[in-house]
């Protein structure tokens, strides 16, 4: 019977998960089928803004404001957010005339933004809003209203912001976006704005930067033996090498899986050439290919390699990406 009970609950809380969500995703519907010209206002108006964009609201919609300032951000629009009760305590001076301020009000009548709505004009900054209440104080304060209609919040008492912070924060992404491309905001833009975490490192380190190159390179001729193939790939602890024709133009790959398959059929490797274990057309990349595209070459496909040749414009191979070696380097 404790067994029957525990299993009704839990089915009863899968349904209320469920349930939220499907409210949610409603919300959001509702709000797609009201985006108008509005919206492509808004977006022209923060890619011409030549000040800061400042974003503000109370409570729950604050702490959406403060997601969307980073976004913002990270993707090339300086923006900052101002809490409404400091910035009648100082946090004002924030404010200049060429900043444009983007306040998030589900109701549009909260005291705290309200009462700092007045001050925002009177230094002559742009106000766009963000409020399910088109007739509200923020809305008829505003320069664009940014329209979204919730009828419902996923909250069974319908009263904590839930649908609505989903939806500001999904306008939120959508505003950010739509700039990113207005303002052609590339992978090199992004790497500048993100130097110091993983994705920044690989976008901004090229393969140059990360391959293993000189003596560390693993390269052997075409028309040497498989002994010295496995001398240079155990010295090297590459776990494969270039293979480069008597110009010393790169024209294949040996890993240590094309040994070991050589192996399992049954073949001597000692009596095999080179040619009769090495992949001829392997992967290969430019020392300028970024880190993240390397990367994405190793990881995106059925079955993933560890090693990834360099070959110039000249057709040399010039290095070698390792596995481990970007791992071990936090890539």
């Amino acid at each position: 019977m404790k067994r029957s009970r525990q299993k009704a609950s839990r089915l009863d809380i899968l349904a209320e998960i469920r349930r939220v969500i499907d409210c949610e995703r409603t919300a959001l519907r509702r709000v797609r089928s009201a985006v108008d010209s509005s919206y492509a206002r808004a977006v022209e108006m923060l890619a011409s803004c030549r000040g800061k964009v400042i974003l503000t609201g109370v409570g729950k919609s604050g702490a959406i404001a403060q997601k969307i300032t980073a976004t913002l951000s990270s993707t090339g629009t300086p923006a900052v957010y101002l809490d409404p009760v400091e910035a009648m305590h100082g946090g004002m001076g924030l404010v200049q005339r060429q900043d444009l301020v983007l306040a998030i009000g589900k109701s549009g009548e909260s005291d705290e933004l309200n009462a700092l709505l007045p001050h925002l004009r009177a230094r002559g900054a742009k106000l766009i809003a963000l409020t399910a209440n088109p007739k509200s104080t923020l809305a008829r304060r505003a320069d664009v209203i940014l329209h979204t209609p919730i009828v419902e919040e996923a909250c069974p008492l319908n009263l904590a912001p839930t649908s609505s912070t989903t939806v500001a924060l999904v306008i939120g992404d959508a505003l950010a976006v739509a700039l990113m491309k207005r303002r052609n905001f590339d992978a090199g833009d992004f790497a500048r704005n993100h130097p110091g975490g993983r994705l920044g490192r690989r976008l901004s380190l090229t393969a140059a930067d990360v391959m293993r190159a000189g003596k560390d390179n693993p390269v052997v001729r075409l028309d040497a033996g498989v002994r010295r193939l496995l001398i240079e790939i155990t010295r090297k602890q590459a776990g494969a090498a270039s293979i480069v024709n008597a110009r010393g133009r790169f024209v294949g790959l040996v890993t240590d899986y094309d040994l070991r398959r050589a192996l399992e059929g049954g073949k001597n490797p000692f009596t095999l050439s080179i040619q009769d274990v090495m992949n001829p057309h392997p992967t290969t990349v430019r020392p300028d290919t970024s880190t993240a595209q390397a990367v994405a070459l190793m990881e995106n496909r059925r079955n993933p390699f560890n090693v990834l040749p360099v070959v110039d414009r000249r057709g040399r191979a010039v290095g070698l990406i390792q596995v481990h070696d970007l791992h071990a380097r936090g890539l």
